[in-house]
């Protein structure tokens, strides 16, 4: 059976500045690839390539200049900013370099916070397994500023995948972090899809962090130069 395809993006572009004119930044310029169900892709380039605002694009954070971007068979950049919100909140999994944990939730409440925002029962044995899988069980009550770093990614990427979504999104999730909480955090990734056949689709600037992925994409002055899969 031939594997879904879970997100797609048609000639990709996003400028800044004033369009037409000498101000004008091609920050994405006419990116076009799709994402199977299950792979796991490192999306890869320097500073300034393209690689975030490619992400923001794909994530509804940000709006195209031109082109679309369609997750579940459904157009994001015809969506308003209301429709965009829920549709991420149900589909999309996002985890930041720095971690946008609200500081008064413990470990358990920030990672079902999008089930509470949605009104979605949490499934607790769900929520459990995901807790003891991320090895935050002896710190489930304890809040964001009790937590290492390595952790609080962890509940980010747990918050990430509460809802099942459909693809997660990752940008640059290891930059804050140290070589062996960088490594743990990837092994999770890596785990969640294997386990749950997670689509992730990961934005680093680290060659070695990429090669975990079974898919490289690489980025260069806003346009697609390469993409492996091994």
């Amino acid at each position: 059976m031939e594997e879904k395809v879970i997100l797609s993006c048609e000639n990709l572009t996003k400028k800044y500045g004033d369009v037409g004119k000498e101000t004008e930044v091609v920050a994405l310029n006419d990116v076009s690839f799709s994402v199977k169900e299950g792979e796991f892709v490192a999306i890869i380039g320097a500073s300034g390539s393209g690689k975030s605002t490619l992400l923001h694009l794909l994530a509804g954070v940000d709006k195209a200049t031109s082109g679309k971007v369609v997750i579940k068979d459904t157009d994001i950049t015809k969506l308003n900013n209301n429709e965009m919100a829920i549709f991420r909140r149900k589909n999309i999994g996002l985890i930041y370099q720095f971690y946008n944990l609200l500081s008064i939730l413990n470990v358990k409440e920030n990672i079902t916070l999008p089930c509470d925002l949605d009104g979605v029962k949490v499934d607790d044995k769900k929520v459990n397994e995901l807790i003891e899988t991320l090895g935050l069980k002896e710190r489930i009550n304890h809040l964001p500023n009790q937590l290492s770093g390595g952790q609080q990614q962890r509940v980010a990427i747990g918050r990430a995948l509460v809802n099942n979504p459909a693809i997660i999104l990752a940008d640059e999730p290891t930059g804050n972090l140290d070589s062996k909480a960088s490594s743990e955090i990837i092994d999770l990734l890596k785990f969640s899809n294997k386990k749950y056949n997670q689509t992730i689709l990961l934005v680093t600037h680290d060659e070695k962090i990429a090669e975990e992925a079974d898919r490289i994409i690489e980025i260069s002055d806003g346009k697609i130069i390469s993409d492996k899969r091994k």
